[in-house]
């Protein structure tokens, strides 16, 4: 399980470090299937239309790196409760309304020229003024599909849900594909089954953490 960052008032341990993360890069023969990117099937809308789950999985994915981690940690969540303990919403269809019914949220997508991609930035263009000071001290943790860097992307999302005080509650994953020509950029993108379970385990210490009351 990704470390549980747990809040200053329940912290045993004293301060807690600022600013960590865990960076991935993929090595070996990539094991899971490439996720279709097209729009959602039966089994994706049931995921999508659960506006009571705690955890809100928000995600945007060109060439499937994303989705597939999103679907990972949307997994984990669900060992953490049941099957109503997440919700994995689309950025394109993620609205105020989604964000202030969810208890926490988890931002997946990947980083397109150093910044957050397209999709996930207009969701926060949407959102952002209607959300300021109704959802203060949530909990809130990234996941972002990269090249080679994506510190970026992961950078820029901070400074924007920093305006909404949300809080991060564990540490940053930013999975490192490895892709550098243009046509790596834009193939269909396969992710390692290592780098998939940390994903999972993020949406299980998120799920756990809500589960508990712990956020």
């Amino acid at each position: 399980m990704a470390e549980l960052l747990i809040p200053r008032s329940l912290d045993y341990r004293g301060a807690r470090e600022k600013g960590r993360g865990q960076t991935c890069s993929q090595g070996g023969p990539s094991t899971a299937a490439t996720v279709d990117n097209g729009r959602p099937s039966a089994s994706d809308r049931a995921m999508e239309e659960n506006p009571s789950a705690p955890l809100l999985i928000v995600w945007h994915s060109r060439t499937g790196a994303s989705e597939a981690l999103a679907r990972a940690a949307f997994d984990g969540a669900r060992e953490a409760g049941d099957e109503n303990a997440a919700r994995l919403l689309r950025a394109e269809d993620a609205g105020a309304a989604d964000l202030e019914t969810a208890g926490g949220y988890l931002f997946v997508c990947p980083e397109n020229l150093g910044a957050l991609s397209g999709e996930m930035k207009a969701m926060f263009d949407r959102t952002y003024y209607a959300l300021l000071g109704r959802i203060e001290g949530r909990p809130y943790a990234t996941i972002i599909a990269a090249g080679s860097a994506g510190q970026g992307a992961q950078a820029q999302l901070d400074r924007i849900v920093t305006g909404w005080r949300l809080r991060r509650v564990t540490d940053s994953l930013i999975a490192n594909l490895g892709a550098q020509t243009p046509q790596q950029i834009m193939a269909a993108k396969t992710v390692d089954a290592v780098v998939l379970k940390q994903a999972r385990d993020i949406g299980l210490t998120l799920g756990t953490g809500l589960n508990l009351g712990v956020f």
